[in-house]
């Protein structure tokens, strides 16, 4: 029975949404394939992304690059806490060895911790990476690039160039000095856009216009109300917290209403960049408004990417925080869905990563 471990870094959710579509066609392609996963995420999380029967390891494989708020990194305190993570690198290396030598696995699949990649190499357990970064192309382009401990630098390149192979679904940071790159299509689910059963669910006319606006990350991003919103446009949140008290709000996620099937179904996504959401909505056709990161190394390559795809516009946090949006958005309204970008990074990365398995 073959085994795969999936390691994601303890920064954020997205990396577990990143990899889970592609461990559930994994088990589809590999008959009774066993699945763990390594992370710092909430259990119910893993349980309601991976597939069935997946084995979850709560232990960090790295650290999290705090934020201040969904926008911002604190990259000052940022760079002591990886400095303070690379100062015991033999200990951590030894740590995440020994997990791996628990159960050893016939492919490691690391999105993107380093270590874990270092340690399956060690071992002679195959290893691939896959993310739209690295986290040395994160720290070296980012304000503390400059004061990155030479050690640090080192371990970071050396475990994602050794791995067998570094997959970058579109779309991903160039990473060009990898020499075992692989470009992949984007990793996305395309949902059947059905807008009439999203308004009739929250009993919202047919006339309404749905805008989906979810940030995800610490903390959270509200609208303001200085520029009230025409009546027949509606915010759809998964934050309660959001939504109340404002008429032109509902929340939506889980079981009734699952969140991918409404930004399906929407006519525009309010957002920041980011990779799960911008593939989402470039594979569905979803116009985005977005507020910008600013110093965030990845955003570059995500907006020139999302705007060749769908209609996008820029909003500044000040005016996000205002309401002052109706002018771009009701743009954005006007354009209309466009043609969904085909999502083939699954089937990609699942060929790539089942002749590894098979090898």
């Amino acid at each position: 029975m073959a085994h795969l471990f999936i390691t994601v870094t303890a920064h954020g959710y997205g990396h577990v949404a990143q990899v889970a579509p592609i461990a559930h066609a994994l088990c589809r392609r590999i008959p009774r394939l066993r699945v763990t996963l390594q992370g710092m995420v909430s259990p119910a999380f893993v349980e309601a992304r991976m597939p069935a029967g997946c084995r979850y390891v709560e232990q960090a494989a790295d650290v999290a690059l705090p934020m201040d708020g969904p926008l911002h990194a604190r990259w000052r305190e940022g760079l002591d806490v990886y400095s303070a993570f690379d100062a015991e690198h033999t200990h951590h290396l030894a740590r995440q060895s020994r997990l791996l030598q628990e159960d050893p696995p016939d492919l490691l699949l690391a999105d993107i911790p380093w270590l874990p990649l270092t340690a399956a190499r060690t071992l002679g357990i195959p290893a691939v990476g896959l993310c739209s970064l690295s986290w040395y192309d994160i720290l070296a382009a980012s304000p503390i690039g400059p004061q990155m401990p030479a050690s640090l630098s080192d371990h970071m390149r050396s475990a994602y160039a050794g791995a067998e192979l570094f997959i970058r679904p579109a779309p991903s940071m160039p990473m060009a000095w990898l020499p075992n790159g692989r470009d992949i299509g984007p990793i996305a689910t395309r949902h059947r856009r059905e807008p009439n059963a999203v308004r009739e669910y929250l009993g919202l006319p047919s006339t309404t216009s749905m805008v989906l606006m979810q940030f995800g990350g610490a903390g959270r991003l509200r609208l303001g109300d200085e520029q009230p919103l025409p009546d027949n446009v509606h915010i759809l949140t998964p934050d309660p917290a959001a939504a109340a008290g404002r008429d032109c709000f509902s929340v939506v996620g889980g079981p009734g209403l699952d969140v991918l099937d409404v930004l399906a179904s929407c006519d525009a996504l309010i957002t920041k960049p980011g990779y799960g959401t911008f593939a989402e909505a470039a594979c569905n056709g979803i116009p985005v408004l977005y507020v910008p990161r600013g110093d965030w190394p990845e955003e570059p390559y995500l907006v020139d990417w999302l705007a060749d795809q769908v209609p996008t516009r820029a909003v500044s946090v000040d005016d996000l925080a205002a309401g002052r949006i109706t002018a771009p958005l009701l743009d954005l309204l006007d354009t209309g869905p466009a043609i969904p970008v085909p999502a083939t990074g699954v089937d990609e990365a699942v060929e790539l990563l089942a002749g590894v398995l098979r090898g």
